[in-house]
């Protein structure tokens, strides 16, 4: 495969814009909450690593593919160390074994020699035909001599025979680039999470059709602002990938779309993200939460389920307690536990985020979907 320039693609999808007017049905609304993460769901599943923005190994439509008696599953990962908040600037990906509820730790993904950049964040994986396709963001620069933010849409593959390992990984290519009108490239040398601008999180879908499309988290270009994020598409043309317009826009509203995905239900495509309460513009009020539209096909329209788009939000009482959310195809909801413990107002809030930080695999939930509703059942 080789690097595409950012050119459009000649299918342009409608974008549909996530509006200040649409969340404002969530002050009066009464929205799914998930459970609150007690201390024994919040142990670690490794004493000596946080884990955080799982993804499975699945086949082209999502769905994940057997393996040893399991699942395979991909995870940001670090050492645990004082301040969970330096995971962001070490992170690597790793995969994992899940039998039932259980995550046990393989290793490092990608051999260190191929890494394309300083650190690596979310992304997804596709297996066909024996062979893994892992799409991931490289964030930073190999030898950067200060922490820069800058994210780029990488691809790589090995080939994994069934209940194997995998084989070499191809050398990484950068599969889409920011065209700088539609999507704002993320090259910031300085930043904080939450207020960077965004270009990562690639996800696959492959629609009933059998196109092949990559989502990802964006900013807007057209509409650039301090809330300005988007969900952007990229559809696959020949041996590469050309960019579409936004999916979903949310300029004035959020800074940040992430993680979106695509499941297929009852005849329709719902798409999700995961957004945090701290990166709503000023005067919206919104939870920390999984959120979700539904449409006929890619090119929408959407409309926001539920009326104002929240799926699942974290309970009143536990804000923080979870957070990336991902959807499977059998409606199952996978998460990690995130600052899960209550607040300490005695102590400065950097002294206490060991202790109420999870950075482990969290409880599954369960959702159901009718048309443009949800509900979480379990």
């Amino acid at each position: 495969m080789t690097a595409i320039d950012g050119k459009l693609a000649d299918l342009k999808p409608s974008a549909t814009c996530w509006t200040p007017d649409v969340l404002a049905g969530l002050a009066e609304a009464k929205f799914d909450q998930a459970a609150i993460i007690d201390a024994a769901a919040a142990k670690p599943m490794s004493p000596s690593l946080d884990v955080w923005d799982a993804w499975p190994l699945a086949d082209p439509h999502g769905n994940p593919v057997a393996w040893c008696g399991g699942e395979l599953w991909f995870a940001l990962t670090v050492e645990r160390a004082a301040d969970p908040e330096q995971r962001h600037h070490l992170a690597r990906i790793h995969h994992f074994h899940r039998l039932g509820d259980q995550f046990k730790h393989i290793g490092l993904t990608l051999p260190e020699e191929i890494s394309p950049a300083a650190r690596q964040w979310s992304g997804s994986a596709r297996l066909e035909n024996g062979e893994v396709t892992l799409f991931f963001t490289a964030t930073g620069h190999k030898g950067d001599a200060t922490l820069s933010y800058h994210q780029r849409l990488f691809l790589t593959r090995a080939p994994m025979p069934a209940d194997g390992e995998f084989g070499a990984w191809s050398e990484p290519v950068e599969f889409v680039q920011a065209d700088g009108h539609f999507y704002r490239p993320a090259n910031e040398n300085e930043g904080e999470p939450g207020k960077i601008k965004a270009f990562r999180d690639p996800s696959h879908y492959r629609s009933r059709e059998g196109q092949d499309y990559v989502l990802f988290t964006g900013s807007s270009g057209t509409q650039p602002s301090l809330h300005d994020g988007v969900i952007g598409a990229a559809i696959a043309e020949g041996d590469g990938y050309s960019l579409l317009p936004p999916l979903i826009t949310a300029s004035g509203v959020s800074n940040e779309l992430e993680r979106p995905h695509i499941v297929e239900h009852g005849g329709r495509i719902y798409l999700f993200w995961s957004t945090q309460r701290g990166v709503f513009a000023p005067g919206i009020v919104a939870p920390t939460g999984l959120y979700g539209a539904v449409a006929e096909s890619i090119d929408g329209p959407w409309t926001f389920l539920n009326g104002h788009g929240l799926v699942i939000g974290n309970p009143i009482e536990r804000p923080t307690q979870a957070y990336s959310w991902w959807v499977l195809p059998d409606l199952s909801v996978t998460s990690f536990v995130d600052y899960w413990g209550p607040e300490d107002d005695t102590l400065p809030e950097a002294e206490t985020r060991r202790a109420r930080f999870g950075g482990t695999f969290a409880p599954f939930v369960q959702l159901e979907l009718d048309g443009a509703t949800s509900r979480v059942v379990g």
